[in-house]
């Protein structure tokens, strides 16, 4: 034990793949002072029985750079480290059964081709030349990626963990992490080999993860599945093949129908994502158990006999090979399938690196973004898709467990814009609920607060296959626009519960917050737009202000943000002030258009004649709110924040008063039509750590008058410099369909931008984009084109101004 060490800045516990990426990074960015702590042998959790797939595929854009990453870093790693490994970039096919699918890969191709990758879609002449052993007679095509292959797991894991070693990391093999305790700023890591003092300490523990969290306090969100694949021995056809040509064949992927077929050697590895699927270690006669390294669960073939007798009518080779071997491992989940990279939620230098679905593809980039959280505090990419802080403590062990049953199965599914996963619903209701359901509200899950998306009307098609659809014009579009036109012509109420909201309070609170934010802070009875940068001057976060005394502030922001923001917070938080959090004790309405005010005057004992981006204390039907001067809808509004237990009787009064007035609910779709009218951003698509607050145009909300800001000495150099890329709002001749997130914009042949938001605009009757563009061509009147789903449309740069309303002569009536 004399060459234990005592001492580390960072301890990593957990010895896979993604555990040796983070320790290799880590070492590769001058961290070398890092233990890797595995109870086992390196692997012996999901990694050593992991397929080993390494795709680039995604329709998240940050994952795709993370999968991308990764297979570049996989190319070289071998010769860098000197360590053999089986990579074989073989490419692969993805099949299209749809029209639908065939779009997403098209969208897919654009995005990343902005990425550096050359994707291609493939007509069904065009499949078999590529794998002549399919069949394709019902197919409409397929995606083509030639950076998609498969590794050997074990030697990923042993040549990131030599590349470590050789930069001066350790690795303790078979030394479990037993617990951890904080003493002043230090945490400790027990072993039975001794305890280590660091710094920082990563949960990379895989599978085991949620055990780890709760040293921390700390559960962490997810599940274990059940995750089949079966070997086959050689067929002398692909053999034969092989030989002839030179290389595999392509990994093969029909999703929809569910599963992978990847040569093996000379024969096939078959791995399905059924939908009678299976979780373990959930009940009380499938206890979790206290070490599984090395280990699987017993075979179960019965449940993938359908996908079998697909995979063998789609290649009909593979019913002539003998099944040799079936692995049957644990996979976990988060509740939306993606892993957990970052902060550890509510803890101080704590970071977490697991609850990998997909860690082998994903290792590569899984390492250096861990490496830049602990070491920067930032990451390159915006990687909120994998922050742990998207999940907020909620999540109960039946809603992970649903949760994750239901990604697996849906593994491959196209993600529709308008389409809400119906499994554990109805997890967090708002005080009105039944009264929004009752009127026809089709409900989608925001941070687990259910919401109204729209209002069906008698007769609309209001199932789920739906919404499985790119079309503008799905079920609910006719009643989206007549929803825009009531907030248009008369009044809309929006219910909006879970709001992340905090009280700040304590001395010098108002100049503290003026330190974190670009802008000025709100007077007292006023409110304002705050934006908060990091050190390099990208967006953080957005958060509405509302000054209620001299040294008492409500930070009001995204729901799906509450943890997010509240980390950002208490992190700079300074002694002496005093941060609630009170997102669960409050409800909000928005009620906008022109007859907002004669409602109110109806129902509410307040001075309504306050202008814009004002609040005061009100009472409506009895109960006392608060009323905000101010609508995300860009119209007259006020937004009514009451008690929960008071919200009700608010409601009632003002649907009550409202009748006279036209007023009409109104739901999440119609309110992104009318905010991108109104050019206002959207939290994670418009606004995120890819863009700096100089290049998403907010520049009128910075102060450069203030000594000091987060953020400031960045913004000043880079408006010196000059700004690279702008925010623009574009018109688009679109046809049936509306672009989706990451679109890109096009001029002369080349890419110039993208698009962050994109929607129908049911007030100025157009598609409209929200997006980011190279600087000298944000000028009104550009020509430019917005690539959708592989089609090349014409789109016009309009001026800085909302392209509805541009005076906001309507919201300050």
């Amino acid at each position: 034990m004399a060459d234990f060490p005592t001492t580390a800045r960072v301890v990593i516990i957990g010895g896979g793949a993604v555990g040796a990426s983070a320790l290799y990074h880590l070492a590769k960015a001058g961290w070398s002072d890092c233990v890797l702590l595995e109870k086992n042998e390196l692997t012996a959790g999901s990694t050593w029985h992991a397929a080993g797939n390494v795709p680039t595929f995604s329709s998240s854009w940050s994952i795709m750079n993370m999968q991308r990453y990764s297979a570049q870093l996989y190319r070289g790693l071998g010769a860098e480290v000197d360590y053999p490994m089986n990579y074989h970039v073989t490419g692969s096919v993805r099949l299209a059964h749809t029209a639908e699918r065939l779009q997403e890969f098209k969208r897919v191709v654009g995005m990343g081709r902005y990425q550096g990758m050359d994707l291609d879609i493939l007509s069904p002449e065009d499949i078999r030349t590529r794998y002549p052993f399919l069949e394709t007679h019902d197919l409409t095509g397929a995606l083509y990626d030639p950076y998609d292959g498969d590794i050997d797991p074990a030697q990923l894991t042993q040549a990131l963990a030599k590349g470590a070693r050789s930069m001066g990391a350790r690795i303790e093999r078979f030394c479990p992490a037993t617990g951890v305790r904080r003493e002043g700023e230090e945490w400790v890591v027990s072993t039975p080999k001794g305890e280590i003092r660091c710094e920082i300490v990563v949960n990379a523990a895989g599978y085991y993860a949620r055990e780890v969290s709760k040293w921390f306090g700390r559960d962490v969100p997810m599940m274990v599945m059940s995750h089949q694949y079966m070997l086959f021995d050689t067929i002398s056809e692909i053999e034969s093949w092989s030989k002839e040509v030179g290389h595999k064949l392509p990994l093969l992927r029909d999703v929809d129908s569910s599963y992978y077929l990847r040569q093996e050697k000379y024969g096939f590895n078959l791995g399905p994502y059924e939908r009678n699927c299976k979780a373990h270690w959930v009940t009380k006669d499938d206890p979790f158990p206290e070490d599984f390294s090395f280990q699987l669960f017993p075979d179960d073939l019965e449940r993938l006999e359908w996908y079998i007798a697909d995979a063998m009518a789609r290649v009909p080779l593979l019913e002539k090979a003998a099944l040799t071997k079936v692995i049957n491992g644990p996979i976990p989940y988060t509740p939306d399938g993606n892993p957990l990279i970052g902060p550890m939620p509510g803890v101080p230098n704590a970071f977490e690196a697991c609850v990998f679905t997909f860690g082998i593809c994903q290792a590569g980039g899984a390492g250096k973004v861990l490496a830049e959280w602990v070491t920067e505090g930032a990451t390159e990419w915006d990687m909120w898709s994998c922050d742990p802080r998207r999940f907020t403590g909620w999540e109960d062990r039946d809603y992970c467990v649903q949760k994750g049953m239901e990604v697996y199965g849906h593994e491959y599914a196209i993600h529709f814009p308008h389409h809400a996963w119906p499994v554990a619903r109805d997890r967090r209701l708002s005080p009105v609920h039944a009264q929004t359901r009752a009127l026809g509200a089709q409900f989608g899950a925001y941070n687990g607060w259910e919401r109204a998306l729209w209002y069906a009307r008698p007769g609309d098609d209001t199932s789920e296959q739906g919404t499985q659809t790119w079309r503008r014009d799905g079920p609910w579009f006719g009643a989206v626009a007549e929803e825009c036109a009531a907030v248009r012509d008369a009044a809309g109420i929006l219910d909006l519960p879970g709001f992340s909201r905090f009280r700040l309070t304590g001395p010098g609170a108002a100049e503290w917050l003026s330190r974190q934010i670009s802008g000025k802070v709100p007077s007292v009875g006023r409110l304002g737009l705050a934006y908060f940068a990091d050190d390099k001057g990208r967006i953080v976060t957005e958060m509405s202000v509302a000054r209620l005394a001299e040294d008492e502030l409500w930070l009001i922001t995204a729901a799906t943000a509450q943890a997010h923001d509240r980390e950002w917070l208490e992190r700079h938080l300074e002694p002496g002030l005093s941060l609630t959090d009170e997102s669960a004790d409050w409800a909000t309405q928005i009620l906008t258009g022109p007859n907002a005010r004669a409602i109110l005057a109806e129902v509410a004992e307040a001075d309504l004649s306050r202008p814009w981006l004002t609040w005061q204390k009100a009472v409506i039907a009895g109960a006392d709110c608060l009323l905000m001067r101010v609508s995300f809808a860009g119209e007259l509004g006020w937004e009514i924040h009451s008690r929960n237990a008071d919200t009700p009787r608010i409601w009632e009064a003002v649907m009550a008063a409202g009748e006279g007035h036209g007023l009409k609910p109104f739901g999440m779709f119609a309110l992104n039509s009318l905010r991108v009218e109104k050019g206002y951003r959207a939290w994670k698509g418009d606004l995120s750590t890819d863009y700096t607050l100089l290049q998403g145009g907010l520049e009128r909300f910075i102060d450069w008058s203030k000594p000091a800001f987060r953020g400031k000495a960045a913004l000043e150099a880079e408006k010196q410099a000059g700004v690279t890329k702008r925010f623009a709002t574009l018109v688009i001749e679109t046809g049936d369909f509306d672009p989706p997130y990451m679109s890109t914009i096009w001029q002369d042949g080349q890419v110039v931008g993208e698009l962050t938001s994109g929607y129908w605009g049911h007030r100025v009757g157009a598609c409209i984009g929200l997006g980011m563009i190279r600087a000298d061509l944000a000028v009104p009147g550009t020509e430019v084109e917005v690539e959708v789903f592989g089609e090349r449309l014409k789109a016009r740069v309009q001026k800085d101004e909302p392209l509805w309303d541009p005076a906001n002569a309507r919201i300050r009536a």
